[in-house]
């Protein structure tokens, strides 16, 4: 007579496997192919603004001082700004895959928590365009003899790789604000200023000021959104630290008070007054964070806000360049 087997045995239960939190140490299944749609997805052309934006003010505060037009060096600054964001965009895809960070993400799916795209391929391709933006920065170093910007740029490239990479990184401990309002904000303006002019003329600093506190408020945004998320896996960003209300009062602030600087600036450059129909942009993101019911809802507010940073630098680049009567 056949014995009937235990169900409590392992004979009768389907072998599983403990699965790791990395994407990288998952066992592969089967996906649609990566396409390349889902590699320009994972560059994030909605922060692409926010490294446009910098390059536009501190090219229009240049040719305040010299009226001459360097068409090279700003494209090469250009350059460096847009591989920077594309390249951090990527190592933190890398970074957050890697720790989990994005396995329970409300915004659309990076490749490295996807499991889709290796997290080697996720890092070789952010250190690819970190490369990228160092070769675009010699070239600036060459043309200006400015050899101490060297410096500067390794500074901003180990600045983006510590936002999320790294054992201790600032983005996970309530800094990432701060870095974004120094990198994408003054030394990107200024920057871009000072290889041009040699000089950093008071309407550069008003710009990047402006600049930084759009970049900040695009972080909040996205932070606002991954809120619940990130407290979760333990995520202390700005965001998690301050709740949501003060985020939302924080954004609201950030996005607003440039138009001060706005006003100010357009006294003396009265194309400037163009840049209120940024508002346009800006106030229904300011909407949004007020009054969203899901998180998803925040991607709008985002994109909202980096092409208002966009529109707002387009027009000082065009007061800045407008002769004065």
């Amino acid at each position: 007579m056949a014995k009937s087997k235990n169900p409590g045995t392992s004979a009768s239960r389907p072998v599983t496997h403990a699965r790791s939190g990395n994407p990288a140490k998952k066992p592969a299944v089967a996906q649609r192919p990566v396409t390349v749609g889902d590699w320009i997805g994972a560059a994030r052309p909605r922060t692409l603004p926010l490294a446009i934006a910098p390059v536009l003010v501190g090219t229009g505060a240049a040719h305040l001082v010299d009226p001459r037009f360097h068409g090279m060096i700003a494209l090469a600054c250009l350059a460096v700004a847009v591989c920077l964001q594309i390249g951090v965009n990527f190592t933190n895809d890398y970074s957050d895959g890697v720790r989990g960070t994005d396995a329970r993400r409300v915004g659309p799916a990076r490749l490295t928590a996807s499991g889709r795209v290796s997290a080697r391929s996720v890092l070789f391709t952010g250190l690819a365009f970190f490369a990228l933006a160092a070769i675009a920065g010699l070239g600036i170093v060459i043309r200006t003899q400015q050899w101490w910007l060297i410096a500067v740029g390794a500074v901003c490239i180990v600045a983006a790789w510590f936002y999320t990479g790294g054992k201790r990184p600032y983005g996970y401990n309530a800094l990432g604000e701060v870095f974004v309002f120094v990198f994408f904000g003054l030394v990107a303006t200024l920057g871009t200023t000072w290889v041009q002019a040699g000089a950093l003329p008071q309407e550069a600093w008003i710009g990047a000021v402006a600049v930084g506190l759009f970049a900040c408020a695009v972080l909040l945004a996205n932070n606002l959104r991954d809120i619940d998320q990130d407290r979760v896996v333990g995520k202390r960003t700005l965001t998690v630290v301050i709740g949501r209300r003060a985020t939302q009062i924080v954004y609201t602030l950030f996005a607003l008070l440039p138009f001060v600087g706005l006003v100010l600036l357009a006294l003396f450059y009265p194309v400037a007054w163009i840049g209120l129909l940024a508002l346009l942009a800006f106030l229904p993101a300011i909407l949004i964070v007020w009054t969203y019911k899901e998180p998803r809802e925040l991607v709008i507010a985002l994109a909202l806000t980096s092409l208002g940073t966009l529109a707002f630098s387009g027009a000082l680049l065009w007061a800045f360049l407008t002769p004065t009567v």
